[in-house]
């Protein structure tokens, strides 16, 4: 994962070089772009594992041996198991940012909150697009162009985007909250900016636990004998 995002910098270096400034964006604000959208998509996958792979455990009726437990369903099963590439997802986006941008230790504290903001973003999203299944059916295909969908623009400056694709980034896929908010933040230490990629990543929280738990009264038990140690 480190040299898959490395080539991506080695890309927008090259852009650089020849483009300087980019609707107001360079070269650090954008490899802080991509230290933010790593960071955050390998917080978010390293710590809860299984919102990538809620589609598939509720396709296979698989939720059952996870709501015998006498704890609150969602959290104990996103934290049920750990995505081991998301860690090389993580490292780079803080080496990264601390190699080439050298932040002071404010901003560096500022860019470490703001991941977390990003992670919670990424896994509220990942719940979403994976609670389709309670809807449609098998949806794993749609779930998954959707979550790329989302990585995508998480990763081109939002300063790109017009009109209502702009509107797109803060709703369907709500990329503006990993790619702008937390990036303008960073560039003029603005609390006003920070408080929106808050505000944004609590949002998307609070719209996936209330789909999730909507759709769970939709969900058919899969009768599987399973036990786990």
């Amino acid at each position: 994962m480190i040299l898959n995002n490395l080539v991506w910098v080695a890309f927008w270096a090259l852009f650089f070089t020849r483009f300087p400034i980019l609707r107001g964006w360079n070269i650090k604000d954008v490899i802080t772009l991509w230290a933010m959208t790593s960071a955050g998509f390998g917080i978010a996958h390293a710590m809860c594992g299984n919102a990538l792979q809620l589609t598939s455990l509720i396709v296979r009726g698989q939720l059952d041996v996870w709501m015998l437990y006498p704890r609150a369903l969602l959290p104990h099963l996103l934290l049920g198991q750990m995505n081991a590439t998301s860690w090389g997802d993580m490292l780079f986006g803080y080496g990264v940012y601390i190699f080439f941008v050298k932040p002071d230790v404010l901003h560096f504290a500022l860019f470490a909150g703001l991941t977390f903001s990003a992670a919670l973003v990424f896994v509220g999203f990942s719940v979403i697009t994976g609670s389709l299944s309670f809807f449609l059916g098998n949806s794993e295909g749609l779930a998954s162009q959707w979550r790329n969908a989302m990585i995508t623009f998480s990763t081109y400056p939002a300063t790109l985007f017009d009109g209502w694709v702009k509107l797109l980034l803060y709703t369907l896929i709500p990329a503006g909250f990993v790619s702008y908010l937390p990036i303008e933040a960073l560039r003029s230490l603005s609390w006003l900016h920070t408080l929106g990629a808050v505000t944004g990543a609590g949002a998307v929280m609070c719209i996936s636990t209330s789909v999730f738990y909507y759709g769970l009264r939709r969900y058919t038990s899969g009768n599987l004998m399973e036990m786990r140690g």
